[in-house]
């Protein structure tokens, strides 16, 4: 059975809905994880995309933050949340949700940027990883094909960023965030590197000021991690630039990973 899973951060759903279905129809993804839609559960709008064969299971609880899973090969067990997940300043966030597609079991995370690393939000993103490593150990335990993938908001390697010079005092690089990631390839998770469209190195964000993308000033903080099972029925991967180039995009490329299971 061959199978297409992509992730892709939106940056909002509703302005980029148009974009997205043009990329469904172009692309034609079995399963696509949705990141920061910025919109409700209820309000999500899935009927021109249920038009096109897909089921949809949202979670979004207002303007920040939000995901979601689009499948047209079934979407079954679906849970939104990690459990026990901590909130942020007494908020709860809706960063991650997780379902059954075709028998691959995929959860669709936004994980919080930390903005600083003084700043409280820091402390947050670390213990949300914890929660996310424990959701992760659980699922192991079945020997389905299992991924975890979307915006980490963390670049595992100093290649991972377009000059790692500038980023000294900056979150996204540290060690306690790369040592999340680490923890989580420890438990058994391999990272489904894709291969980018054009110049040495796949990143996946290119920030919106002026001549970022055209110039490469990007970072590769999008992901794919997924058990033994499904890293070795990955048969291709790779960044679509396209989808970052032309009017209104988001400020992330989508990753499409192609398997034959």
């Amino acid at each position: 059975m061959t199978v297409r899973v992509a992730t892709w951060n939106v940056n909002s759903i509703v302005p980029r809905l148009p974009r997205v279905l043009d990329w469904l129809d172009r692309t034609a993804p079995d399963v696509l994880c949705l990141q920061e839609i910025k919109n409700t559960t209820e309000a999500f709008p899935a009927e021109e995309i249920t038009a096109r064969g897909y089921e949809v299971a949202a979670y979004g609880l207002g303007r920040w933050n939000g995901v979601a899973i689009l499948s047209r090969v079934g979407l079954d067990d679906v849970v939104r949340g990690l459990p026990g997940e901590p909130g942020f300043d007494g908020q709860a966030e809706a960063r991650a949700i997780g379902a059954t597609c075709g028998g691959i079991r995929l959860w669709s995370v936004y994980v919080p940027n930390g903005r600083e690393p003084q700043n409280p939000h820091y402390a947050y993103k670390l213990e949300w990883f914890e929660k996310l490593s424990d959701l992760v150990g659980e699922e192991l335990r079945n020997a389905r094909p299992f991924a975890v993938l979307g915006d980490f908001n963390v670049a595992p390697t100093d290649d991972d960023v377009w000059d790692i010079t500038l980023f000294a005092e900056s979150t996204h690089v540290t060690e306690p965030e790369r040592a999340a990631l680490k923890k989580l390839r420890d438990a058994g998770l391999s990272d489904v590197f894709p291969r980018p469209l054009k110049y040495d190195h796949p990143f996946t964000y290119w920030d919106y000021r002026a001549g970022n993308f055209p110039n490469n000033k990007g970072m590769r903080i999008d992901l794919v991690y997924g058990n033994e099972v499904f890293a070795k029925a990955v048969t291709d991967s790779y960044v679509d630039r396209e989808a970052r180039k032309g009017k209104g995009p988001s400020d992330h490329a989508p990753i499409v990973v192609d398997l034959e299971l």
